[in-house]
């Protein structure tokens, strides 16, 4: 007797269902070799307003609507796994058990890859934003490098006694980080981007602990419109990551954009504590980047910092270090290659690039137009 499972499958992958979705996704590939008419017809017109219903319908859900879809899905991968199986201990024909989970696979993996660009993926596709603000974006100077530490370092210094850790347990009730991140977006007004955020939906993701090990901080979930953010990282961390996803949500895909809209967000925030994240944040990434060139400098930098982001930075690093494990490496480089796979060429390291962003910006605005 069928499953429901099967059943479900079995009227899924109707003829007329590859017919609909072959061609769909031979439309999106071919859709990355015109990025104008990408931004024109998706990114600025179907994405906000199908985006805004997601956030509609699931946003005020307590629980992660997303992460129960991938929940469901993974069950059904191990039911397949498990009907592969037990096919062949009954010893039905191999090949025919092949050929019917090879069949289901593809459909699925179809289905995943139209679904995933319509709901998201195809903002991969659009027009740099560096392109509209008018952005020259190069490898940055030492001096440049140098400059941007030392203003990250007074900032800190600012800011670091702001941030205590009364001020941070205040974000216990992740209704209020999640709040007041959305209200940093509203209350924006840079002028050099759109960042209207209405309905929010953010929550904290329900495999954060396992996210841990497998070395996530935060993503979004396209099928949902929700921003999920892992609960279980320093609490220092968590304003920044917030920004970053919902930056997401407006249709910034790629992550050194998303990390730039963060970065733009943050430095308006009435709340220290975002200040504070997103130039700890900031920080660490220009010291990478100094440490490409200079690494005695970069420490430098790092021991001129004040005592409570030294902290933060050795409390970090023990993170890190405690959940560190080969199934994350493995993982991080499944993700370096989905990234290099939509537009971003440099991966994992894409994150890092929003140093040369943040120079350029400040290079064409003005130094104190940022930081």
């Amino acid at each position: 007797m069928k499953t429901w499972l099967s059943r479900f499958y079995a009227h899924l992958m109707k003829q007329w269902s590859w017919w609909v979705l072959i061609p769909l996704a031979l439309l999106i590939r071919a859709l990355v070799y015109f990025p104008d008419q990408v931004e024109v017809y998706y990114s600025t017109r179907f994405f906000p307003a199908f985006s805004a219903v997601q956030r509609f319908l699931f946003g005020w859900l307590p629980i992660s609507v997303g992460d129960l879809l991938y929940a469901f899905l993974l069950l059904a991968l191990i039911y397949q796994i498990a009907q592969l199986v037990y096919g062949l201990i009954r010893k039905r024909s191999t090949r025919k058990v092949l050929a019917e989970l090879s069949q289901r696979i593809i459909f699925l993996l179809l289905l995943a890859y139209v679904g995933f660009n319509i709901c998201w993926g195809l903002n991969y596709s659009r027009p740099s934003l560096s392109t509209k603000m008018g952005l020259t974006i190069q490898t940055p100077e030492a001096a440049e490098l140098d400059t941007l530490a030392v203003d990250l370092l007074a900032r800190l210094e600012e800011y670091a006694p702001l941030s205590t850790p009364a001020q941070r347990d205040s974000f216990n009730r992740k209704k209020r980080l999640f709040q007041t991140a959305a209200d940093g977006y509203r209350n924006y007004k840079g002028g050099k981007i759109a960042v209207s955020y209405t309905r929010s939906s953010i929550k904290p993701s329900l495999y954060s602990y396992p996210g841990n090990y497998l070395g996530f901080q935060g993503y979004y979930n396209p099928f949902s419109g929700e921003a999920q953010v892992n609960t279980t990282i320093p609490r220092f961390l968590e304003p920044f990551v917030t920004a970053h996803e919902i930056a997401h949500q407006l249709g910034y895909a790629r992550e050194q954009e998303a990390n730039f809209i963060a970065v733009l967000v943050c430095d308006q925030s009435a709340e220290p504590a975002f200040r504070y994240s997103m130039y700890l944040d900031l920080f660490l990434y220009t010291l990478g980047e100094i440490a490409i060139q200079d690494t005695a400098q970069a420490k430098r930098y790092k021991q001129q910092a004040p005592q409570q982001v030294q902290d933060d930075i050795a409390a970090y690093g023990k993170f890190i270090r405690q959940h560190r494990n080969p199934i994350e490496r493995g993982i991080m480089w499944l993700y370096g290659e989905f990234l290099r796979a939509n537009n971003q060429p440099n991966g994992k390291f894409t994150y890092n690039e929003v140093v040369s962003w943040v120079i350029a910006y400040r290079r064409t605005f003005g130094r104190t137009s940022l930081i």
